[in-house]
Parts: structure tokens; C-alpha cells; sequence
């Protein structure tokens, strides 16, 4: 390797482990004042490199953005050490109610009751509140219902570059999240941020319905 694009190598390391988030293709070429193909071509090499080397970071694309991760063989011990306070949780309706939309998107909310078999009005909207799902479009058919999709925060959330990264399900009714390493809690905490704005069909009776799903989690 010669010198310049040794250097640019060791540049663009250095800048993915300074970032406090992950960080775009774009930013680090731009950065770095590299041609984007330059800078793919450099950034995947230490992907190997990292991977060959079986240490204890990984560098990782991950939604188009880039960071370092340590390594899946370490995850257990490291969080005995520094008892790992992990970043979020989610009920068994709520984990359901993802996966579906992860795998069936884009849906409106009636097509997602109706695999569930019960209301899930409360689910989407804590998801959104959790910036997992977002609104994406609406519906060409009468009404013109809310479409919604997962959001960039759910990839980066379950490490996914994109969404075909998803392992392949058998049944849509019967998806789940526990291979993608997301903790399950009992108690799901449904408090509604300030700023949190919704499809109209998700305000009518919010609260409500949030405190009735509460009470079905805890039964």
C-alpha cells in the first residue's frame, strides 16, 4: 500500500472512531476531500481488515453510515463488566407490532390490526414516539389511510445496513425479534413525549387506549 493511501486509510479510522455517531459515506469522503469510491473502496478494506484481525472492535456499515462496534464474542462478558444498561425495551405487543411492519411494509394501521387481531393503535404510536415507524405515504383507495414503514433509527437500533438484512421469517404471525438480540421487558412505559406528533387516527382516545394495553402487558 503506498503511502498517501495508507495514510487516507489511517484518516478515515481515525474520523469513524472520533465520531460520537455513526457517520455517512458522504461526510467521511467529504471530509477527507476523497472521490466516494475512493472512500467506500478504503472503508471496506478495514472492514476486513478488522474481521481478519478477530479483535475486540469491528468496524461496521450500518444504514449507509459507519461505526465501530465491539465484537458479538465479547457482547456477554462486557456487560457483566460494565452491567450494560441497554438502550431500549419494548413489550411482547409492541415487539410484535415491529415486526410486522418491518416485514410487511408499507401497511396502513387496518392491515396491521387485522394480522394482529386486535387494535394497534397504541403500539404504533408508542413505535413512533420511539422513532422505530414513521408515517412513509397513504393509501390510493378510498380514505386514503396513513402507510407506515420502519424509520433509519431501526436499522442503526438492530445494526441491519438495510432492510433485506432481516433474517427471513416463516410466518408473519409468528415473527420475532429475540435473534436480533432486543430485550423484552414486562412493563412498557407509554409516556407521550412533548413534541410527538401523530396521524390524526392515532390521537383519538391515545391515552386511553395506551393505559388499557398497560393493564392486558401486566395481566
Amino acid at each position: 500500500m503506498d503511502a498517501d493511501r495508507k495514510y487516507l486509510k489511517g484518516l478515515l479510522e481515525a474520523l469513524v472512531f472520533l465520531s460520537s455517531e455513526p457517520i455517512k459515506l458522504s461526510s467521511l469522503a467529504k471530509t477527507v476531500d476523497i472521490e466516494k469510491t475512493l472512500a467506500r473502496e478504503l472503508l471496506d478494506e478495514m472492514i476486513l481488515d478488522y474481521q481478519e484481525r478477530e479483535g475486540g472492535f469491528l468496524l461496521r456499515e450500518i444504514a449507509g453510515q459507519y461505526q465501530f462496534i465491539t465484537s458479538d464474542v465479547y457482547h456477554e462478558r462486557l456487560g457483566v463488566i460494565f452491567k450494560e444498561k441497554k438502550k431500549e425495551t419494548l413489550s411482547r405487543s409492541n415487539l410484535d407490532t415491529l415486526a410486522i411492519i418491518a416485514y410487511k411494509q408499507p401497511l396502513t394501521l387496518a392491515e396491521i390490526d387485522e394480522i394482529r387481531g386486535v387494535s394497534s393503535r397504541a403500539m404504533v404510536a408508542n413505535l413512533i414516539s420511539k422513532k422505530l415507524v414513521k408515517p412513509i405515504g397513504q393509501k390510493e383507495v378510498p380514505g386514503r389511510p396513513t402507510l407506515y414503514g420502519t424509520t433509519n433509527d431501526f436499522l442503526i437500533h438492530f445494526g441491519l445496513s438495510k432492510l433485506t438484512d432481516l433474517p427471513s421469517p416463516v410466518d408473519v404471525k409468528e415473527l420475532q425479534f429475540d435473534e436480533l438480540n432486543i430485550v423484552l421487558e414486562d412493563e412498557v412505559e407509554f409516556t407521550r413525549p412533548a413534541d410527538l406528533e401523530l396521524p390524526e387516527e392515532l390521537e383519538e382516545d391515545y391515552i386511553e387506549e395506551a393505559a388499557l394495553n398497560i393493564e392486558k402487558e401486566n395481566d
